[in-house]
């Protein structure tokens, strides 16, 4: 339960009215939930699940239908295939290898939206997947949070 409730709070934080500055810096925070619970939870999260999440990212946003399925597949394909090498390391280390798959991701939308039709971003578009990236080591931590055992203070182990 805790694991879809994230996911959908996540979708729910990327259908927010961003304005200004903080729309560039705002990161793909449902990018960023999808990659964490493939890489710990590759059983129940899967590519089915992400496509399913960039199809309602893609009716949310009333944008070209299919572009963040298609985006979501790509960073679901990429944490298939880092899932062991992020599980060895403490997040600090995962933001290089976190950060190609964001903006690969982000990629894969602006070349989506350019053969639509739509005008170049510029270089805006580059920032949300850096911040995505440097805000990975805190969603590593919060989204863990709840599956640390709690220690009794009078049960000690």
């Amino acid at each position: 339960l805790f694991m879809w409730a994230t996911l959908v709070a996540a979708l729910l934080l990327n259908l927010l009215p961003w304005s200004g500055w903080l729309a560039w810096l705002k990161p793909d925070f449902a990018a960023l939930a999808l990659l964490f619970w493939i890489v710990r939870e590759p059983q129940r999260i899967g590519f089915g699940t992400a496509f399913a999440f960039g199809l309602a990212m893609d009716i949310g946003q009333a944008s070209l239908f299919g572009q963040h399925a298609l985006a979501y597949s790509v960073v679901a394909y990429a944490a298939t295939l880092l899932r062991r090498r992020l599980r060895m390391f403490s997040a600090d280390k995962h933001v290089l290898q976190i950060l190609p798959v964001l903006l690969a991701a982000q990629f894969v939308v602006l070349l989506v939206r350019l053969a639509g039709g739509a005008a170049s971003p510029g270089w805006t578009w580059l920032v949300a997947p850096v911040t995505g990236a440097l805000l990975w080591p805190l969603v590593w931590a919060l989204l863990l949070l709840p599956q640390r055992p709690r220690i009794d203070p009078e049960h000690p182990i």
